[in-house]
């Protein structure tokens, strides 16, 4: 998925028949040419992209605690309805998305695409991400006091920590909870329409914050935007040796394997969305003899909640905007980005302009201004290609996983034995 576009997301009106990504492209030219040619009038844009970031703001909160709390409560749900599969697959899905984001920070601190800029900070930097670890703090400071001043203060962390809680609890409570459910997920069917809303604006809002940016920095962001870029797919190229190393410590054939599953994964390199993979997905899996009851699992939730490229790439964008607003990435800011990245993207999945939110999220977490999500927006699209083919060839390997240690004993009548 692309940082501002969902997969279903499209703009409305009477530009809705050019896709979101191509007006943010749009967006992002205009407003570098601005920046460049009229300095003095790009410095005034200010407020309009502030307008859009106070926007976000205002939804992240309530549209990441209902959705973070449901996707939680469905988790625990299907852990008592699928048993020892359902369990090794949220293991595997979270265990892969560690890695993905871990991989991210460590890539950053290696190549430090964000060298040589200089952005202002407009935040402040909480107080458990200082140069020193107190541990006991650390892990303190995830537990809210008060819920709602943690919400209210937009205290990320704590507010993720009470939702995940909120989650399990509710899939705990039984035919009770339900009535909650159904008041969470009214919630969250608002937020989708306001989330949308406030995303089709977005083209206005990277024109005028890139006319901003690029009128107080000039050629340097552009250049390091450009290296952000190369290093992402540098590190989309190390998953997939990675994924193509465990597919080989199962017993399968990686190239095999891969040859198979070219096919869904070409679509989602040129379509940039997974979702439109899925039924040919599904279909090859199935040939390789992975029964329908695992596939028919595995895939549709890995979709929504083993997105390791979409993961990758929000932890890139995070520490890049960290070094260039002077941020030092000690251990307790890199973790901060981990805790955050896993918790958010297993909640937000299927939310439009999802990125966007966990972006906003991590931003938020670590104390940077918000409207820093505008500086990478435009050029989203380009790694977005790549980290969707990643997102797909992630979940044949957690297909190939679940069947070999949670699903060989499974069958059915409608599972391929032929080999594509």
């Amino acid at each position: 998925m692309s940082i501002i576009e969902h997969e279903h997301g499209k703009s409305t009106g009477f530009l809705k028949k050019t896709p979101l990504w191509v007006q943010i492209f749009i967006g992002l030219v205009l407003g570098a040419i601005a920046g460049l040619a009229f300095p003095d009038f790009a410095k005034e844009l200010a407020p309009i992209g502030n307008a859009f970031i106070k926007a976000i703001k205002m939804i992240v909160i309530p549209l990441v605690f209902s959705a973070v709390s449901l996707g939680i409560y469905t988790m625990g749900s299907n852990l008592k309805e699928l048993g020892r599969l359902g369990a090794i697959a949220f293991v595997w899905f979270y265990v892969a998305t560690g890695i993905a984001i871990a991989l991210g920070i460590t890539l950053n601190e290696i190549f430090h695409p964000a060298a040589g800029i200089q952005l202002q900070k407009t935040g402040n930097i909480p107080a458990n991400l200082s140069t020193s670890i107190n541990w006991v703090n650390f892990f303190l400071d995830i537990i809210p006091a008060n819920a709602v001043d943690a919400m209210a203060n937009q205290k990320i962390i704590p507010t993720l920590f009470f939702a995940v809680c909120f989650g399990v609890a509710l899939s705990k409570a039984g035919d009770t909870g339900k009535n909650v459910v159904k008041i969470l997920e009214g919630v969250l069917a608002a937020m989708f329409k306001l989330t949308q809303g406030i995303v089709n604006t977005a083209p206005l809002a990277v024109f005028a914050l890139i006319g901003w940016v690029i009128a107080t920095q000039g050629y340097t962001l552009l250049l390091a935007m450009a290296k952000l870029i190369g290093v992402m797919y540098i590190g989309l190229g190390c998953m997939a040796v990675v994924f193509l190393i465990v597919v080989k410590l199962m017993g399968f054939n990686p190239i095999d394997i891969l040859k198979k599953v070219m096919e869904p994964l070409l679509l989602a390199f040129s379509t940039a969305s997974s979702e439109v993979t899925l039924p040919v997905h599904m279909k090859i899996l199935e040939s390789t003899g992975i029964p329908n009851k695992v596939v028919s699992f595995v895939l549709p939730l890995g979709y929504s909640f083993n997105l390791d490229g979409a993961a990758f790439g929000q932890a890139m964008y995070t520490c890049f905007l960290a070094e260039a607003y002077g941020i030092n990435l000690t251990l307790p800011a890199m973790l901060t980005i981990l805790i955050t990245a896993l918790i958010a993207n297993k909640g937000t999945a299927n939310v439009p302009g999802a990125s966007l939110v966990v972006m906003a999220v991590l931003l938020t977490s670590l104390g940077l201004p918000v409207e820093a999500i505008a500086i990478i927006a435009g050029i989203d699209r380009f790694g977005d290609m790549g980290r969707t083919t990643i997102n797909v060839f992630g979940n044949t390997v957690a297909a190939l996983a679940l069947w070999k240690w949670g699903g060989k004993g499974i069958s059915d009548v409608t599972a391929a034995t032929e080999t594509a």
